[in-house]
């Protein structure tokens, strides 16, 4: 069977739950070590490509992992973990 569609970095829930570690790591927190979404929604969706989908995905199992913390508003994440930390599992 051929396959027309190139495959997708960040199909797999993990590979795209790490690339949203990455991006919340490098965005400057406002208070309280907030992240607001659209800081790593934006570049999840536009630069690098990734579905809305895979972002949910990713997000859902870096929730899961307590990688991140989302407001119950859903406007802010907190990164509970580092990229370094992430490296080492």
């Amino acid at each position: 069977m051929t396959t027309f569609a190139a495959s997708r970095p960040y199909a797999d829930p993990v590979a795209a739950a790490r690339q949203l570690i990455q991006l919340a790591a490098s965005v400057e927190p406002v208070q309280d070590g907030r992240i607001h979404t659209e800081k790593i929604n934006a570049p999840f969706l536009f630069t690098l490509k990734g579905s809305a989908s895979e972002y949910r995905a990713g997000l859902e199992y870096a929730l899961r992992k307590g990688w991140l913390e989302l407001h119950e508003s859903g406007t802010y994440v907190r990164l509970l973990t580092t990229v370094e930390m992430l490296a080492a599992r």
